[in-house]
């Protein structure tokens, strides 16, 4: 349905708000991206009954509709006109029956990661140095809107999305992305996003994203410097290009030659490399910029 009036928009999303069922699914779906059959458990009702309502939502742009391999998100889009962000800010956060569909969908997701047997994220010192590292990148420039290329179970999203005005995940494991979505909502972050994608073609379009972070694919690439290409393709001019890539690889002067040598030939200025941490280093952190910008890579 094709709103152009403002009015004619805000009446429609009072109204299909004024429906208990359709107010708690707009608030579980704040929350971050939720299944239909998470919703479902969480409601406790049917299916068709979850669906017809989730598609009155959509066709008053309240939520937005994404498939992810065999299953179909909700969540609140994250480019919302001024009026519709007033109005779900509206909504109470400590409504009993919301906190209760809260704590409902963080007690099943929290029992998928326990049943999956997940591994703590950044429980080694290597890890955690390489997170600090990242963060003193975010101090002296905005983060923006943010992609995470390779983002496995979101390691890298939750430390860096409070920084980003949204951030996104792509990753070609639909196991990983699960678990992302699981560990993000836990953490309470809603700004993140999972998609399924390649990194040869990503689903975006020219220009869309202020940062872009590859996380440890290129060593394993068949085409690094594709790679880099098509990162370079959705960076923001002025944009900056995150590249993480582990030392275990291969000896650690090749892979930084390696770096180097594919960042020139894709047109990118490289500033000299972080190893991470400088002792017995276990990570590569490099940054770089489009050649053709007026910005220093930091």
């Amino acid at each position: 349905m094709l709103i152009e009036n403002a009015t004619e928009t805000l009446l429609l999303q009072l109204k299909t708000l004024g429906e208990v069922t359709r107010l708690r699914l707009v608030a579980l779906c704040r929350e971050g991206e939720c299944s239909v059959s998470e919703l479902t458990g969480v409601l406790r009702q049917s299916q068709p009954r979850i669906s017809q309502h989730l598609k009155q939502l959509c066709d008053a742009g309240l939520l937005g509709r994404f498939r992810d391999g065999k299953n179909v998100f909700y969540r609140v889009p994250a480019r919302n006109r001024a009026s519709t962000r007033q109005l779900l800010q509206l909504i109470p956060d400590r409504d009993p029956l919301l906190a209760e569909d809260k704590a409902l969908l963080q007690q099943l997701r929290g029992e998928r990661l326990a049943g999956a047997k997940a591994e703590a994220v950044a429980s080694q010192p290597a890890d955690r140095a390489l997170h600090r590292a990242l963060l003193d990148l975010t101090v002296s420039a905005s983060l923006g809107d943010l992609l995470d290329v390779g983002s496995g179970r979101g390691s890298v999203l939750k430390l860096l999305a409070s920084r980003a005005n949204r951030a996104i995940g792509v990753d070609i494991d639909a196991d990983a992305r699960q678990l992302a979505r699981m560990e993000l909502m836990l953490a309470g972050i809603p700004n993140c996003s999972l998609r399924q994608g390649d990194m040869y073609r990503l689903p975006f379009d020219d220009a869309e994203f202020d940062t872009v972070v590859l996380d440890d694919v290129l060593r394993g690439a068949r085409r690094p410097l594709a790679v880099l290409l098509e990162a370079k393709r959705v960076l923001k001019r002025g944009g900056r290009l995150f590249m993480l890539t582990g030392t275990a690889s291969g000896p650690l002067e090749d892979t930084q030659k390696s770096i180097a040598a594919w960042n020139a030939a894709a047109g990118l200025r490289l500033a000299p490399a972080r190893l991470v941490p400088k002792r017995d280093p276990a990570w590569i952190l490099a940054v770089a910029t489009p050649a053709d910008s007026n910005d220093v890579a930091a």
